[in-house]
């Protein structure tokens, strides 16, 4: 556990200078593509078929 706070750190802070040049419309031309890419994965998947004992700890 005491290891992974300063890796998040670590990472957080490289991802704040990745992000740092990019420009809005950058940004937000990488945002509708995550979008697009989690909308396409939803479909993908299948709801789970939920048993009567997941439906009585529900």
């Amino acid at each position: 556990m005491l290891p992974r706070l300063p890796y998040l750190a670590l990472s957080s802070v490289f991802t704040l200078m990745r992000l740092l040049p990019i420009s809005d419309t950058d940004k937000d031309i990488e945002i509708l593509t995550l979008r697009h890419q989690l909308a396409i994965l939803q479909r993908q998947t299948s709801k789970p078929r939920l048993t009567r004992a997941d439906r009585v700890l529900r």
